[in-house]
This record gives C-alpha cells, structure tokens and sequence, in this order.
C-alpha cells in the first residue's frame, strides 16, 4: 500500500528559516516513520505565488498535492499541519480534507500544535507545551511571546494559553499578537503590572519570517521591540521560530502519531443532528 504523509504549513519566503523550521521537521518525520514518503504543501497562495516569481521554487497548496497524490495512486494520506492553532489555516485544511475524504483508502487529519486541554490526561496540547516553553527560553525577567493573531474564534486559543501559563506560576511570560487581541497595549499594561524591567520578546510561530523580523523586531517605531522600548524597557530579542526546536518538533511528531494511530478522532464532535 502507497503511504504518504503531507506535511501543510503556512509557509515562509525567508529561505534561511524555512531550511531551520519546515525542512527540519519535515526529515524529522521522514526519519520517524519510514512506511511513508512525505511530501510538502503551503496554505498561503500569496507565499506560493512569491516563491515561484521570486526564487522560482513551486509548493502546491494542500488540494494540489492531494490531487497528484491521488492521481499517483497513493492509498493512505496523513495531513500533518505546522500551525500553531485551529484558526483559519486549518479551517482551509478541514475544507480540503473533507473534499478528499472519499478518494483514498485511508486518510486523516492531524492536529495543530494547540488544540486540546480537558478531561482526557492523554491529550494535553496547552500543557505540554508550556513545558516545553520552559525548557527553550533564555533566562530573562520577564518575556513577551508573540504569535501571529487571528479573527478567527479559535484566537482565543491565546488566551487560554495565558490562563495556563498563569496556572503553572508563569506570570512572567505574557501573550501578545501581530494581528488582533491582545495587543501590544495590553501587553504593555500587564508589563507595566508586573512591574518588569527588562523582556526578552520571541514570536510564537513556526518560522521567523517576515513577521518576526519585521512586525517584531524590525526597526519601523510600530515594531514590538521599538514601542518596548518607547516606554522605557530594555528589550532583548530572541529571534528563533518554534520549529527550530526539537521539543517543539516532537509535539508535532505526537500529534501526527496520533493521527495515524487513530487516538482522539471522537474527541469533542457530535453526531447529534446527522443524518444515518
């Protein structure tokens, strides 16, 4: 039988960090699990379509990849997505899967690094990163971790992250977003809550790509190192995505091994008000 495993981000342009995130986690599931080949997508058709006119490299968006994979003859497809929360990125995700869910023999959808946090001591996604987070972040008094917001309901996955990071006495580490709530104003009224001097601020992403390097740490006086420091915090700069951590990696690795092993697919669905 034909096994493939597709590995779907948001993608990057920055090819330094793709070589440090993306790949890098991609040949660590290739190392991992040997009965399948796997293969890439990105869901950002504005990064595709740079990639192709800028370095000439072409990534297929998730319905293109499933569709050669199909066309292949592929029998088992695993969809493993990089991104941080169920948002929009992933909704696009379900979408295609849900298109693709009756041409193959087997396939199923892995989750995004934050997802679950209940009852089921098994499926712990807010706690198992927050101790990761202890583990990767340099020494500093106080940090500010941005990640890339969304309108999406499930942006309240930020803050529930927050709620967890306060429930372990990880007061010091505040969530922030480029886009949408919370914002660097209420960052900074909590900074200043706190009392903190000095931050180290890090974006909570995959990739430090143009987000990072820009909205976060550019030299634009809207960047979140610059308003920093406007209000008088020394500010250090940890430039590094999530996926450059084998820690991080390893969660990913979790996720899909749940997938394939079928672990959670009940979990937090109904069957109220289908039809038999």
């Amino acid at each position: 039988m034909k096994k493939a495993i597709l590995v779907v981000s948001f993608g990057t342009t920055h090819l330094d960090t793709l070589e440090k995130t993306i790949v890098k986690v991609e040949n660590k599931i290739r190392s991992k699990f040997k009965d399948y080949e796997v293969f890439r997508a990105f869901t950002s058709h504005i990064i595709i379509k740079r990639l192709v006119k800028n370095n000439g490299i072409k990534v297929e968006t998730p319905e293109e990849m499933l569709e050669k994979l199909y066309e292949k003859g592929y029998d088992e497809v695993i969809l493993e997505p990089l991104h941080v929360i169920g948002g929009e990125e992933f909704d696009y995700i379900k979408n295609v899967y849900n298109l693709y869910k009756d041409k193959f023999k087997v396939i199923k959808l892995a989750r995004p690094l934050l997802y679950f946090e209940g009852e089921e001591e098994r499926v712990k996604d807010y706690t198992n990163f927050v101790k990761v987070l202890k583990n990767i972040l340099p020494e500093c008094e106080s940090y500010v971790l941005v990640g890339h917001g969304t309108m999406h309901p499930q942006g309240t996955a930020y803050w529930a992250l927050q709620s967890m990071l306060i429930d372990n006495d990880m007061e010091n580490i505040l969530i922030g977003t480029v886009e949408g709530y919370p914002g660097p104003e209420q960052v900074l009224k909590r900074l200043k809550k706190l009392g903190a001097k000095k931050v180290l601020i890090a974006p909570m992403m995959l990739v430090a790509g143009d987000h990072a390097k820009n909205d976060i740490a550019g030299d634009d006086e809207d960047s979140w190192k610059n308003m920093l420091e406007a209000e008088g915090f020394k500010v250090e700069v940890f430039l590094r995505g999530l996926g450059e951590f084998d820690e991080i990696e390893n969660l990913y690795i979790n996720h899909l091994e749940d997938a394939i092993l079928g672990n959670f697919e009940s979990l937090g669905k109904t069957k109220k008000g289908v039809k038999k």
